[in-house]
């Protein structure tokens, strides 16, 4: 049976191997191991494994595992990334907890981080949400409504501004999630232009991440190929 250390290294490797196959250095690419609904038991493996950033998706949940390992390996330096649709009333907990925001979608969400992200801490770094692929179940603006949320978003002292993410609708064609993704990298080019320090592209998951890397993902959210099948809570 593969551990979680066996994961890590057939992960990375293949984000390597994808990399080098489409001119990429695999250094520029960030994974992120999405640890929602995983017992501290196999977070910690993975810490042991080497990994450094993970991903939640339960705000709460998140809180309890970023306490747990301050308290427990107080010398070891992870980074938190919130990678859920997140609720005005919850704002608090994610500003003062994690390193890393994903999914804002609206001014609001935006604004209440900023106001509730602890001075003694570092910019809070920001994600903007789009629904590239026009889902109506699925959180996220539309492309064109993303530029004037980044003129917002630029007003607020506390976050720092770093790029845009998406979750396409699922599809099993790699030329199709390659569409997909492309309008996702095309976009934030246009944005460099204007904006030359926005560098991140979050996209691209267990069935997807090839497609992701190809159109210049620089974070690969990877859970169950890393830790197994959900469990849900």
């Amino acid at each position: 049976m593969k551990t979680v250390h066996d994961n890590l290294i057939a992960i990375k490797s293949e984000i390597q191997k994808i990399a080098l196959n489409c001119g990429r250095d695999p250094k520029t690419i960030e994974l992120i191991a999405v640890s929602k609904t995983k017992p501290v038991s196999l977070i910690e493996e993975a810490i042991h494994a080497g990994q450094r950033s993970f991903g939640e998706n339960y705000v709460q949940e998140g809180v309890e595992k970023i306490n747990y390992f301050k308290e427990k390996m107080p010398d070891i330096s992870l980074n938190w990334h919130f990678i859920g649709p997140l609720q005005s009333n919850k704002t608090k907990l994610v500003a003062e907890n994690f390193d890393w925001m994903h999914t804002i979608d609206r001014f609001k969400i935006a604004q209440r981080l900023n106001d509730q992200r602890p001075s003694t801490m570092p910019k809070l770094n920001v994600l903007i949400q789009v629904n590239i692929s026009n889902e109506s179940t699925k959180s996220g603006i539309k492309p064109d409504e993303v530029i004037d949320l980044v003129k917002q978003i630029r007003t607020l002292p506390n976050l720092n501004l770093r790029g845009l993410m998406a979750i396409p609708e699922i599809e099993d064609d790699f030329d199709k999630q390659l569409s997909v993704f492309s309008k996702m990298q095309l976009l934030l080019q246009q944005l460099q232009r204007d904006y030359p320090f926005m560098d991140t592209l979050s996209m691209g998951m267990s069935g997807d991440m090839k497609a992701a890397i190809f159109a210049g993902s620089t974070m690969v959210r990877i859970g169950t190929a890393i830790f197994g099948s959900r469990i849900y809570l």
